[in-house]
């Protein structure tokens, strides 16, 4: 009982047996103990120490109950062994623990009725976050490695525009040949095929550069894993060249961002030097990988020739559309339509095959409404060429476009654009029709002949000036579809042109025209971006324009009109090093020199003429430059080198050439202009330059080298 009793009666019953029990000194003692651990707080340190925990002794020496704060603290088992009570009450081992408790190690059981989910413990659980640039490459790695497995390059472009996130493809770009670089030559192809088969279409042109530089960038870290890295990636940019998805302007930008001793820039100089400078590097470097599945646009063209062919032998539509299919290139099926359309005007008695044929390929879906309204498109742009040959082209092609809207296969909305072609100015402007069937016909002729002379008198037959635009639009775009040599007597043209009848606003206005069908002409010429800025900066460099002029061109474009990119691209193969003798060697340098190697021969013929020469073999040097359209410099330095040396025989020379008509008499008023406009510098040099100039004018317009629109002022 004693044990167990609380501090309260203890004291109780100490207190009136206080004179058997306790001594005075032992009572007050209780009693100020008793005060303490009624004012201490219930959290305080504990009083054990206020009372030793041995029983107290009374002074009789017998064993006093245990009494005060040690009956708290110290509990005896019925064994008889003392046992620490814990702090405030809340018992021990078999015990109920104390009053209230709420120890937050006290246990929930979640089969209690008054269970609440929400008193249970928790902890916040760490999780990566994804953004959607994750998600896209997680998906990116799928599409290729599926493509890889497949080759259906229809099914992987499918599946990159389901994707979306467009402003990410360029990840797309390096990762699928990065992971091909790693594989077999097959999957290099593949990779290849792919690229140029998304692009435009799919994957932007920006995106492709975009995805390259990233390559470029990462090389070094690339030939850690990939041994032949650099000449991997070199092959990779040259078929990208080659099949005109990357710009060879591409290579110049590139190689000003990377560093020196970077593995990208050797890449990009290997793939200049091994594999674009070399003689038919375009077949080498598509053959390079096998070719496995890779085709050209030409072998193409002519297998849908032949499958057409074929189909109008035995009329198997089932069998046609199965060899469409697998041509394996979804995005050229506009070829097909125009082809089929031709073939349909060509032969009357096959229009009904042609037109089941096309039905049952819009029905299966194998050639969409996309690519049926790219194929109308394209013929219509083309009618004035197919009139030559195919008279009645025009009215045939009026008569199918209602039967393509019948059917579904043409959209409605594409009928303005086409304009229904019977409508459109060039068709009631006879004048117009006249002299684009006449260009034709002479620049046929030219590229057959290279006879310059013939062709400046064929136009100036044809008395039409204002169409002057027109006819480089028609010489450019003829060129262009054409080889690299008469790409170059076109450039060689253009030079003479600009001399003889075409003025620097003719020239201009037909780059304009040029440049705003860029994209029409793109569908039959895939590199047709990248063949116009050659010819653009071909004509700064041959002084047929000048860089100003190219500004000129930019704002002269609709707004939005992909001509610009041209126009930049131009701007960036002028700026580039060296660029002079590169821009004249473009199309291979058939007929001239480097301009300066130009100037160079000309003094020195012109010097040993003047040491002693005869006139015909002076005349035979000029000749055999090669470069008429530059003849103006032989006119000029023959006056400069005549004041000079104070030897009139140099006139003697023009004279013979003219006569020759080496040297026509709109190359004679530019180089007499060129002399005019710098002799205020010449007579820095050449005291009397002025009055030799103008005995030379009078000696000219004597002999009628000189046009009327000539006009020289002297100052004195």
């Amino acid at each position: 009982m004693a044990s167990s009793t609380t501090v309260s009666s203890t004291t109780t019953t100490a207190a009136g047996d206080e004179g058997l029990l306790l001594t005075d000194e032992q009572r007050e003692l209780l009693r100020q103990n008793s005060m303490d651990l009624l004012s201490s707080s219930p959290k305080s340190a504990t009083s054990s120490t206020l009372l030793p925990e041995h029983q107290i002794k009374v002074s009789t020496g017998t064993k006093a109950p245990a009494v005060g704060l040690a009956v708290r603290h110290v509990r005896r088992t019925h064994s008889g062994k003392v046992v620490r009570v814990k702090k405030d009450g809340a018992g021990g081992k078999g015990t109920w623990g104390k009053l209230l408790d709420t120890d937050g190690a006290s246990c929930i059981d979640r089969k209690d009725p008054n269970y609440d989910s929400g008193e249970e413990p928790y902890q916040l659980v760490g999780t990566t976050i994804t953004t959607p640039f994750d998600e896209y490459k997680k998906f990116v790695v799928a599409i290729i490695e599926e493509y890889f497995s497949t080759g259906a390059v229809e099914v992987a472009a499918s599946d990159l525009q389901d994707l979306g996130y467009l402003e990410y493809h360029h990840y797309f770009v390096k990762r699928l040949i990065s992971m091909a670089m790693d594989r077999h030559d097959k999957e290099k192809e593949m990779a290849s095929v792919l690229l140029s088969a998304l692009y435009a279409d799919v994957i932007s042109p920006d995106q492709i550069r975009q995805g390259f530089l990233m390559l470029l960038e990462s090389a070094d870290d690339l030939a850690l894993d990939i041994l032949d890295a650099v000449d991997v990636l070199a092959l990779f940019i040259a078929r990208a060249v080659v099949d005109d998805i990357l710009p060879p302007a591409f290579l110049t930008r590139a190689k000003k961002t990377l560093r020196d001793s970077s593995k990208g820039l050797e890449a990009i100089l290997t793939a200049e030097k091994s594999y674009l400078s070399a003689p038919h590097h375009a077949e080498i470097v598509e053959r390079r990988w096998g070719g496995t599945t890779h085709i050209t646009v030409e072998e193409v063209k002519k297998k849908i020739g032949d499958l057409l062919s074929e189909y109008i032998e035995s009329g198997d539509t089932i069998e046609a559309c199965r060899c469409i299919r697998e041509l394996g290139v979804a995005f050229f099926h506009h070829e097909v339509v125009k082809r089929a359309l031709i073939v349909a005007m060509e032969n009357q008695a096959a229009e009904t095959l042609i037109f089941n044929l096309l039905k049952e390929a819009a029905d299966e879906g194998l050639i969409t409404s996309n690519q049926f309204n790219k194929g109308f498109g394209r013929l219509a742009e083309s009618l004035d060429d197919l009139s030559l040959d195919i008279p009645s082209a025009k009215e045939r092609f009026q008569l199918m476009i209602p039967k393509a809207t019948t059917e579904g296969w043409l959209d409605p909305t594409s009928l303005k654009s086409l304009g229904m072609v019977g409508q459109q100015t060039d068709e009631n402007d006879e004048e117009l029709r006249h002299f684009k069937e006449e260009a034709v016909a002479i620049i046929h002729e030219y590229f057959l002949s290279d006879d310059i002379p013939e062709l400046i008198r064929s136009l100036e037959d044809l008395s039409a000036p204002k169409f002057n635009p027109i006819f480089l639009k028609k010489l450019i775009t003829l060129a262009m579809d054409r080889k690299n040599h008469e790409k170059e007597m076109a450039s060689v043209l253009l030079s003479a042109l600009h001399t003889e009848l075409f003025s620097t606003e003719d020239i201009v206005n037909g780059f304009v025209l040029l440049l705003e069908s860029a994209e029409d002409t793109a569908l039959d010429v895939l590199d047709a971006s990248n063949e116009i800025a050659l010819f653009l900066a071909r004509a700064v460099i041959d002084d047929i324009l000048v860089p100003l002029n190219l500004d000129d061109i930019s704002a002269k474009l609709p707004p939005n009109c992909s001509g610009s990119e041209t126009v930049h691209m131009a701007h960036s193969l002028i700026s580039a090093r060296h660029a002079g003798e590169r821009i004249l060697r473009c199309w291979g340098g058939g007929t001239g020199w480097a301009v300066e190697d130009a100037k160079d021969k000309i003094i020195k013929l012109l010097e040993e003429y003047e040491t002693g020469g005869v006139v015909s073999e002076a005349c035979q040097c000029i000749r055999d430059i090669g470069m008429p359209f530059f003849n103006h410099e032989v006119v000029k330095k023959a006056l400069v080198m005549a004041m000079e040396k104070k030897n009139d025989r140099m006139l003697d020379l023009l004279q013979e050439s003219f006569s020759e008509g080496l040297i026509t008499i709109n190359q004679m008023t530019k180089g007499f202009s060129r002399v005019a406009n710098e002799l205020d510098d010449l007579e820095l040099d050449i005291p009397n330059a002025g009055e030799k100039f103008r005995s030379y004018v009078e000696f000219a317009r004597k002999n009628k080298w000189l046009s009327a629109s000539f006009v020289y002022a002297p100052t004195s």
